[in-house]
């Protein structure tokens, strides 16, 4: 499942993974990002709080969004399958200038979500210039391949992580959340070993990466976004490893982005906060 074509002209929308726990009551300056990105004040905004288990998620994301500014903020309670083909939702997501999808349990939002005509418009409109952002299991779900579970504070080891399919924004990255805090390092060396063509994107908590249309992706927050890039692996036994067994993962490079650095995800190269992808000449180096 891969991102929905782009129409005939025009640019996708700006895919927003954020690693959880992200400020909602001093500066909101993701949230803010994301409302302006949207349209302000002619923002119409549909929030998708399946994977909560909270009967007040998408009320306080309506009061979040609403006193940032957005024009029109509406959350859509589905907590069935069945649900997904309610026509008022998917009309509610024709008038969607922008849409996010909350943190819980990224499981319950695949298993309920995964395969609807719901999913298939969301990739649409984000093809359609849309803006996407999700939070914790929001985030980890955007992604083709979906990081489902696995131990944190563990060393990269065949059998420490699970995936799941994801509802397919992108097909080139792969996205853990709450990293640091967590201590994910190992679990997403180990989901990058599966297929090195992936990118790992460990994304801390009060951050984000906000991923334009260009693939270039500027992290906002208070933390840290890790860029995990296996494709120049010289050696990996993955595909030998018995369960439980330590990988090793040879020629790897990882890059950790602060705020205002920037990440191409295409030439796979980073870029510190006062250099712009189009004119720098001097890469940050890998660590």
């Amino acid at each position: 499942m891969g991102p929905a074509p782009l129409a005939a002209a025009g640019d996708r929308g700006f895919i927003i993974p954020i690693g959880g726990g992200e400020d909602r009551v001093k500066e909101m300056q993701i949230h803010r990002r994301f409302v302006e990105l949207c349209g302000g004040a002619d923002a119409s905004i549909v929030v998708i709080p399946t994977a909560s288990m909270l009967d007040t998620t998408g009320a306080d994301y309506h009061r979040i969004f609403s006193g940032l500014g957005a024009g029109k903020v509406a959350f859509l309670p589905i907590t069935s399958r069945a649900d997904c083909d309610n026509p008022e939702f998917s009309r509610m997501l024709d008038d969607a200038t922008g849409i996010f999808i909350t943190g819980g349990n990224q499981l319950r939002l695949s298993a309920i979500l995964g395969g609807t005509h719901l999913v298939t418009k969301i990739r649409r409109k984000n093809a359609q210039g849309v803006p996407v952002a999700g939070t914790s299991a929001g985030a980890s779900i955007m992604s083709e391949h979906m990081v489902a579970g696995g131990q944190g504070n563990e060393s990269p080891a065949e059998g420490t992580v699970t995936l799941a399919p994801g509802i397919g924004l992108t097909n080139a990255v792969i996205i853990d959340q709450h990293f640091t805090q967590r201590n994910r390092l190992g679990r997403l060396l180990t989901a990058s070993s599966f297929n090195p063509f992936l990118i790992g994107l460990g994304i801390d908590e009060d951050t984000a990466a906000f991923i334009g249309p260009d693939n270039v992706l500027e992290v906002i927050g208070s933390g840290t976004v890790t860029v995990v890039d296996a494709s120049k692996l010289t050696h990996s036994s993955m595909w030998d490893a018995k369960p439980g067994e330590a990988l090793s993962l040879l020629g790897l490079r990882l890059d950790v982005l602060g705020e205002g650095c920037r990440y191409d995800l295409k030439a796979r190269v980073g870029y510190p906060p006062a250099q712009h992808p189009a004119l720098c000449t001097l890469p940050v180096q890998g660590i």
